[in-house]
């Protein structure tokens, strides 16, 4: 299979990407992510204004297949969230990296973010596993 990862996103290894924008980041599940999870059907979001914590989950996606926590992947404050994906969660299968971004975070520690895989880094796990 062919997976779409974007050379200018971070990643970690629970499959989310990481795109940095002036003082906040997007985040969303990859395409090796939801290829793996198949039709998406339902996604529960965090509230602006809540507190995420590096590591703990934020959220879960289900699918047909199966339901995943979404972990965070930095520490920080939830300051938007996608509210498309609670009529249409199968725009994560759509565009998983444009319209189906999940939540916008301001980062508590920008440091966390240089921790994240970088394009590279992240094709390397994902040939493992999807073999």
């Amino acid at each position: 299979m062919d997976f779409e990862i974007p050379d200018e996103l971070h990643y970690t290894s629970d499959d989310e990407w990481v795109h940095t924008e002036d003082d906040f980041v997007t985040l969303g599940v990859t395409d090796f992510a939801q290829q793996q999870l198949g039709d998406i059907v339902y996604v529960e979001l965090p509230s602006v204004g809540d507190q995420l914590e590096s590591g703990v989950a934020f959220g879960v996606i289900e699918s047909v297949k199966t339901v995943s926590d979404l972990n965070a992947p930095i520490s920080g404050q939830v300051v938007a969230i996608n509210e498309e994906l609670v009529d249409q969660p199968e725009i994560i299968n759509e565009e998983c990296y444009g319209g189906g971004w999940i939540i916008k975070v301001k980062p508590s520690n920008q440091d966390q973010i240089d921790s994240l895989l970088d394009a590279d880094s992240y094709r390397k796990i994902v040939s493992k596993r999807s073999t």
